[in-house]
């Protein structure tokens, strides 16, 4: 039986970083002793030589990845809470915006998957022509992200690949940030959704929720659209389709339903409801940037999900509030007063519903002003 040393003392290694870890968490974690006790809590404060202030807390990363080929391993390490934070943020930030570039991301990870030479990075990253390409090629030889190995093939260095593969990890956690992003856009340019006239017509975001209901009754799920005006100005719209997903997406943990809702891009393209004259189509995604707040009761899979947005920002984890063996989606949703001076009107609706009734007339459509 032979033994990969080497291999083991990686796994010891690591379990000793974890077991580090878990110590200054429990320091910091600890509460201060009494004054009845005040040994105990010298103790507790006592600092300790190349050991974290407990209260300052520290972040620890290691790593092990095969890369073109290789097994690399990187050692456990450890920044205090302070060395980051009193780090130079002008260099910082000009590492960020050095990489704040799609293509260079592309490009650093094309070339840590393999080195390329630079028409394979044309062709792989369609970029069309490689006067482009060597602009970005420049810049990240010139900061150290790139080199060009014998034969005219990049690659990432070695060195940069694990703090590299960190700042993508914590941009993962860090991606939803894009989506509010955009949700702000959309609320500072809402003109784009309502066309050239004047004012915005608060009944455009209602049109918008009930056509989703439409579309999955024109699939051949639900028969049912559910209206109901609130006395605080939101309005409910419910059916009995087969409820938006639940799971999460690929590779991630955020449900389907939070990427339709918080995604203004997703249906951008293809718009289930275009006002007359708009630049773009109003998704449910747009109609959550709009609103004030906004929740989503989905029901399948024998189980009753809730989420609660507000500004289009999730406050509330995708939670399993109950059991059911009905299915379909309830959106509740309050339009933002700053944009929409008008409430709903209830005679408008009706006759909105008439409309639909000529063309489905397999679909019930109830309509409630629980307000009066």
């Amino acid at each position: 039986m032979t033994r990969d040393l080497i291999q083991e003392m990686d796994v010891l290694k690591n379990q000793m970083a974890e077991l580090q870890q878990l110590v200054y968490q429990a320091l910091m974690e600890r509460k201060p002793a009494s004054a009845s006790n005040p040994y105990r809590q010298e103790i507790a404060t006592a600092p300790t030589i190349n050991e974290p202030n407990p209260e300052d807390g520290s972040v620890f990363y290691s790593g092990q990845v095969h890369l073109n080929g290789q097994n690399i391993r990187w050692e456990p390490q450890q920044r205090r809470l302070n060395q980051i934070l009193d780090m130079n943020t002008e260099k910082a930030a000009k590492i960020l915006a050095a990489l704040g570039n799609k293509q260079r991301l592309d490009i650093l990870k094309a070339v840590m998957a393999e080195p390329l030479s630079g028409s394979e990075l044309v062709e792989r990253l369609n970029m069309g022509t490689t006067g482009q390409l060597y602009h970005h090629l420049k810049a990240l030889l010139g900061a150290d992200l790139l080199v060009q190995e014998q034969g005219g093939r990049y690659a990432l260095p070695q060195h940069r690949s694990l703090p590299f593969l960190l700042l993508l990890s914590a941009a993962g956690d860090l991606l939803d940030a894009s989506d509010y992003l955009e949700m702000s856009e959309t609320r500072n340019n809402a003109g784009m959704y309502f066309g050239p006239s004047h004012g915005f017509d608060i009944h455009q975001l209602l049109w918008a929720v009930v056509e989703n209901s439409i579309l999955e009754h024109t699939s051949g799920y639900g028969d049912q659209i559910g209206i109901f005006l609130h006395e605080d100005g939101s309005v409910t719209v419910t059916d009995n389709g087969r409820g938006i997903p639940v799971q999460a997406l690929p590779n991630s943990d955020v449900p389907v339903v939070q990427s339709i809702l918080t995604d203004v891009h997703r249906f951008n393209n293809s718009a289930h409801f275009l006002v007359p004259g708009a630049e773009k189509g109003i998704s449910i995604a747009v109609v959550n940037a709009l609103s004030k707040q906004l929740s989503v009761e989905i029901r399948r899979d024998g189980n009753i999900y809730r989420q609660e947005y507000r500004h289009g920002i999730p406050q509330t984890g995708l939670l399993t509030v109950g059991l059911t063996q009905e299915t379909g989606t309830s959106v509740t949703f309050k339009p933002e007063t700053e944009l929409f001076s008008s409430a709903f009107e209830f005679d408008r609706i009706l006759e909105h519903k008439d409309a639909i009734a000529a063309d489905y007339p397999a679909l019930a459509l109830t309509i409630r002003n629980t307000a009066e």
